[in-house]
This record gives structure tokens, C-alpha cells and sequence, in this order.
């Protein structure tokens, strides 16, 4: 199973490589949220290794549509695709899921979506971190650690302080989000992300195929430039 419930908080290699880094790929850096099939396809030929669909609303057949043709994307770029909040369309797609706060707990969508997919967890605070430490997840997601716009009622601020003390309170793989742009990635992944979640700073103005790729190749720059000075 892919989940790293039994790991120590300071597990390492014999090379001194902390666990959350040995799970967590290269092509990890940048976690493209998205929902629409033009952006997905662009992300992936851009290179990314991740990529999550988010649709709040109804699930339509037009919703599910879209959200199987990202999945046959994603199989096709050998990239991890991953549904928000639905365990039941991220089983019938054998896909991963992502949950918030409000969400199922996920040790019952992990009934749902078997004991293989990968799980995302999101915590807003230290006690939320504390207590994921114990669910059956693959990832961690901490934040807004930047004011976000993406969300109507956003939990408050964590800043990188925030991020710096939850990174200790877990040997799981640490996804930044909210507000993150191309001016304070950096930021997350000295403060101890292995990944930051991206919306709206993936968006070009003006917006298509080839403005999404050269966005998403900008990014990927930047990853490698932070990361592999």
C-alpha cells in the first residue's frame, strides 16, 4: 500500500535523506490543480508528474466526462492523477483523492478506494497536522500559507512560520497550499514543502494551450533552479 503510516517523524536513509523526500518524486515539485481538459493536457506535456481535477459543484455526465479524459491523459504521460474530495469517482476512475477538512475521514474513503490509491489529507494548523499523523494517508497538505482567493471562506493565514513548524511534526510527504506563486515557491520548499499546490498563478492572461505550457514550463524552471542550484 502506498500510505507511510508507521514512519518516524525523523526517519532517514543511511545517506541522511528524510523519508517525505524519498516518497515524494522530482516531477512532484509542482501539484497543478485544474479543471478543465485544455490545461490538463498542457500541464502533462509540459512534464508534470502530478496533476489534480477539482469540481465543486454537480457531477454531470459532462463533469465525469471531462474528469475520465484527464485520467486517460495522465495513464498516457505516466502521471499521477488525482480526484478532490469524491471517493466514489476516484475508484470508479483508479485514481488518488484528496480530502479536506470536512470531507470523509479517510480512513473510511480509504474503504471505498481500496488500500493502493493514494490519499491527500488537508490541515490548516498544528493540531490537524498532529492528528493526520495517525490516518491511513500518503500525503500532507498545510496551508493557505499565502491569503488565497480560490476559496470563499478560507482558514486563516499560516505563513512560512507555519510551514516550518508542521514539517517537523511529520515524516509524510508536505504539500503547500494557498496562494502560492512563482514570487514565493521558493519560500515553501526551503521552508521544508516537497511540493506546492498551484491554481491560480498557472493561469496566463491571455489564457490557452500554448500559454498554459509556456506557464507550466516557467514553473518547472523555477522547480529545478530552487531545488538543484
Amino acid at each position: 500500500m502506498h500510505y507511510t503510516k508507521h514512519l518516524s517523524p525523523n526517519l532517514t536513509d543511511p545517506a541522511g535523506v528524510a523519508a517525505h523526500e524519498q516518497l515524494w518524486p522530482e516531477s512532484w515539485l509542482i501539484y497543478p490543480i485544474v479543471d478543465n481538459l485544455v490545461a490538463a493536457e498542457a500541464f502533462l506535456e509540459a512534464g508534470v508528474g502530478i496533476l489534480q481535477f477539482r469540481h465543486k459543484g454537480f457531477w454531470s455526465r459532462d463533469v465525469f466526462g471531462v474528469a475520465e479524459t484527464i485520467s486517460r491523459f495522465c495513464t498516457e504521460a505516466k502521471a499521477q492523477f488525482i480526484i478532490d474530495d469524491r471517493a466514489d469517482y476516484a475508484r470508479i476512475l483508479k485514481a488518488g483523492l484528496h480530502l479536506g477538512q470536512e470531507d470523509l475521514l479517510p480512513a473510511d474513503a480509504r474503504s471505498i478506494i481500496g488500500p493502493d490509491a493514494m490519499i491527500g489529507f488537508s490541515t490548516h494548523n498544528a493540531l490537524q497536522m498532529t492528528a493526520a499523523v495517525n490516518e491511513p494517508v500518503d500525503y500532507v497538505a498545510f496551508g493557505p500559507v499565502f491569503p488565497t482567493s480560490s476559496k470563499e471562506n478560507p482558514d486563516p493565514t499560516t505563513g512560512i512560520k507555519g510551514m516550518k513548524t508542521v514539517r517537523a511534526l511529520t515524516s509524510r510527504p508536505l504539500v503547500a497550499i494557498g496562494g502560492i506563486t512563482r514570487e514565493n515557491a521558493a519560500l515553501c520548499w526551503h521552508a521544508g514543502a516537497d511540493s506546492v499546490a498551484v491554481i491560480a498563478d498557472l493561469i496566463p492572461d491571455p489564457c490557452n494551450k500554448q500559454t498554459l505550457r509556456a506557464r507550466m514550463d516557467e514553473w518547472l524552471r523555477l522547480a529545478n533552479q530552487t531545488r538543484n542550484p
